[in-house]
């Protein structure tokens, strides 16, 4: 396959030269290219020559691969990377793959590049599809993937997983009639809640902070120091009664729940736990919200309360400062609250940070065994005024 120049939405797409070596090697130093891509770390001066010399060539000609720099039309500064990978010619398919130097970020640079590649595999290799993967968590990938009209479809386990990265990855597709014309505005622009959400989910979960009488709380993720504590929690009788951990609680159980839930939901962008901990960082508390996956406005709050903690204002004053920072940062319009009916401590704890007891639902949820009615409340954006 013979290597090509695009020209288009004032980028010029090239094939590498030894040259671009020395941008290369600077952009790959970069802390989220080493973490989010396959880049070599330490990322050495060795490599860089190496990719654009002989790598990204021999890719053309094998016709496996077609790589690009992705460079300013009018003045030539690299700005970025994108090009096909692993070209199917049986299945007429390829992934697509890129990153953007540090210096040219927040310009649309990786979707232009990307729409500009599309157009090219479509029209002139005739590609009837282009797939995008990332490791769960790499939202800025996802958004560039949303922008340039790719269906993000599902979640598939990694091949080769980074390391201290999750194992889990996103999937998407790109077909011919999904691509928009050069020049037009990008689905999920900069101020859409897709857009919104990506900023939040894509950086480290932050830390709030609520007041419960004299006592300052922290709101923080939660951690390893906190499983002896959960594990306490959990095997309280009154959590086993009114929610649903497993029973009997073991430490494997929580070490599961960190992994697999708390850290699992901020990486998807579904929700985020919370420990509330006090001035001498001890857990007192878990809550947590979780967005609707059929109504993206909409979430829902669980929380529970270390036996040593009860009684002392804590929930309330922690789950005000969740929902607000879930209708301020998260866009949200509406935060639901249940619970087994009898549970008048969530209650009271709910009421008391603005919830309205809306009714009941009968048999509204499966609770060890047996369907339980619970009661269902809201809290609105202006309940917290």
């Amino acid at each position: 396959m013979e290597p090509v120049e695009i020209i288009e939405d004032g980028l010029l797409l090239r094939p590498w030269r030894a040259e671009d070596a020395d941008a290369v090697h600077r952009a790959c130093q970069d802390p989220d290219i080493q973490r989010w891509t396959t880049v070599p770390r330490p990322y050495l001066p060795e490599h860089a020559l190496g990719f654009v010399t002989a790598i990204s060539g021999a890719a053309w000609a094998d016709g496996t691969g077609a790589s690009f720099a992705v460079c300013d039309a009018e003045t030539g500064e690299l700005l970025a990377s994108c090009g096909l990978v692993s070209i199917d010619r049986g299945l007429d398919s390829a992934e697509v793959g890129y990153w953007t130097a540090p210096w040219a970020r927040g310009r649309g640079v990786a979707v232009r590049a990307t729409r500009a590649v599309a157009r090219w595999a479509f029209d002139a290799l005739k590609l009837r599809r282009l797939i995008w993967q990332a490791e769960v968590g790499n939202h800025a990938s996802r958004l560039v993937a949303l922008r340039a009209g790719f269906r993000v479809e599902g979640e598939l386990r990694m091949a080769h997983p980074a390391v201290g990265g999750r194992p889990e990855g996103w999937i998407g597709s790109l077909l011919p009639a999904d691509l928009a014309a050069p020049g037009e505005p990008a689905p999920y622009g900069p101020d859409t809640l897709q857009a919104r959400r990506a900023a939040v989910f894509g950086r480290p979960q932050p830390v709030l902070f609520a007041t419960a009488g004299a006592t300052e709380l922290r709101l923080r993720p939660l951690e390893e120091g906190d499983i002896d504590a959960l594990v306490t929690t959990c095997r309280d009788e009154d959590t086993i009664r009114w929610t649903t951990v497993p029973h009997p609680y073991q430490r494997e159980h929580a070490e599961s729940f960190l992994r697999d839930i708390a850290e699992a939901a901020w990486a998807r962008g579904t929700g985020a736990s919370y420990a509330v901990a006090d001035a001498d960082d001890r857990y007192l508390a878990s809550i947590d919200l979780r967005i609707s996956p059929g109504g993206p406005l909409v979430a829902d709050v669980g929380f529970m309360t270390a036996p040593y903690a009860r009684g002392r204002g804590y929930l309330p004053a922690a789950l005000t400062a969740l929902c607000a920072w879930g209708f301020t940062t998260l866009g949200l319009a509406r935060i639901e609250w249940r619970a087994n009916v009898g549970n008048t401590a969530s209650r009271r704890a709910a009421e008391k940070a603005g919830f309205t007891v809306e009714g009941t639902l009968r048999g509204g949820v499966q609770h060890r065994g047996e369907r339980q009615d619970v009661w269902i409340g809201g809290l609105l954006p202006q309940d917290l005024a």
